[in-house]
């Protein structure tokens, strides 16, 4: 048997009426960029999330970036994240002169952990950036806490974890805004790039629709902006596909169960966490071996049976060629979590159209390993 990594065209498949429909709404209307499709995905995913505005943009890079301008972000301040996750998150900070300020995961859920963070502030301190990793919450009322003792803005980088939520809170409802990403991997994508902007901040939904439309607001009149938007033809397809992201989220879930009942009694790794009370939401389903030297292996063997398991992330932020060592970046503290994490993680297929079938394959392969080691 043969276990692929994505499920895109089973999705497609499974609503191809419905996207055909909005992209043929698309198409019939004449209305590609900035048209009334985008306007309306708008709405919808601000009324999904709780929250007043939603601005789409070119990806969830930008969507960070423009809300860090939106909110003064720039040289000469520094801004606190983690190293085990996407390029992306630092390279936002990067790209408003800002210094990205990196410390710990927590060991458990290996998103940023808070106690790890207010050894790291400093006068230069303007926000903290945790990341919702593999689909899991970061510990948001924490962050919220020091994040008001210390007079700081929040930006929550959710492009993994749309639908999620903690205990007694969802993702955005304790930060200035959340960023969102609608590639194609993520649990809500497009066919393509595209990302968003959702808030509670009236100034970030001006500024930042402002900011990618070449500092525009009004035909023919600019400032200085940037070509960021999201296109209609993306808005429909994420229009379609958004009514159905619960019902999807629910069998990630399911998924996930499966692998952790099955794979509850392995020897040489160890399962995600879910934190009580919390809703993972699970846009991967990562193993970690207990060794590093043990990941390669399990992961050839896997593949070599069909399974296509990936890794995310093998190489840590500051362990990049492009990691721009000096001003513009510093690790406040050891990091062992998130550096054995980016060691030792196996990402197995995770989609919800998966089958039963497929998951106890994959399961199957991993104890052979599991017991041969």
């Amino acid at each position: 048997m043969n276990v692929g990594f994505y499920g895109h065209v089973r999705q497609y498949h499974s609503i191809k009426a419905e996207i055909d429909a909005k992209i043929q709404e698309v198409l019939e209307s004449g209305e590609y960029v900035q048209g009334p499709m985008l306007k309306r995905f708008e709405g919808e995913l601000a009324a999904y999330s709780g929250m007043p505005y939603a601005v789409g943009v070119n990806s969830g890079t930008d969507a960070l970036w423009l809300v860090m301008l939106a909110l003064g972000v720039g040289e000469g301040h520094e801004c606190i994240t983690t190293v085990n996750t996407f390029f992306a998150t630092a390279e936002a900070i990067w790209f408003t002169n800002a210094t990205a300020v990196f410390v710990d995961s927590d060991p458990r859920t290996n998103c940023i952990d808070p106690s790890k963070i207010e050894a790291a502030i400093t006068p230069r301190t303007k926000a903290i950036l945790p990341v919702h990793l593999y689909g899991q919450c970061a510990d948001m009322q924490a962050i919220r806490r020091i994040a008001d003792r210390h007079k700081l803005y929040v930006i929550e980088d959710n492009a993994q974890a749309i639908g999620a939520h903690g205990d007694g809170f969802k993702t955005g409802q304790l930060s200035d805004a959340v960023c969102t990403s609608f590639i194609i991997q993520k649990n809500l994508g497009t066919f393509g790039d595209g990302g968003a902007i959702i808030t509670n901040n009236a100034e970030i939904n001006r500024i930042a629709r402002k900011l990618r439309n070449h500092g525009s607001d009004k035909r023919s009149c600019h400032s200085m902006g940037y070509n960021s938007r999201l296109d209609d033809l993306h808005a429909g397809v994420l229009s379609a596909k958004l009514k159905h992201i619960d019902e999807w989220n629910d069998l990630r879930r399911k998924w996930a169960a499966r692998y952790s009942a099955g794979l509850a009694g392995a020897r040489n790794f160890t399962l995600p966490y879910q934190v009580p009370g919390y809703r993972h939401v699970f846009h991967l389903y990562v193993i970690e071996t207990h060794k590093p030297e043990q990941r390669d292996p399990l992961l050839k063997f896997l593949t070599q049976s069909g399974v296509d398991a990936k890794c995310h992330y093998p190489i840590a932020i500051h362990q990049q060629e492009g990691y721009p060592w000096g001003k513009s970046a510093r690790i406040a503290g050891p990091i062992p979590n998130s550096e054995r994490n980016a060691a030792c993680c196996i990402s197995l297929p995770m989609f919800p159209e998966l089958t039963a079938e497929e998951v106890d394959y994959v399961v199957g392969k991993v104890l052979e390993w599991d017991k041969e080691h």
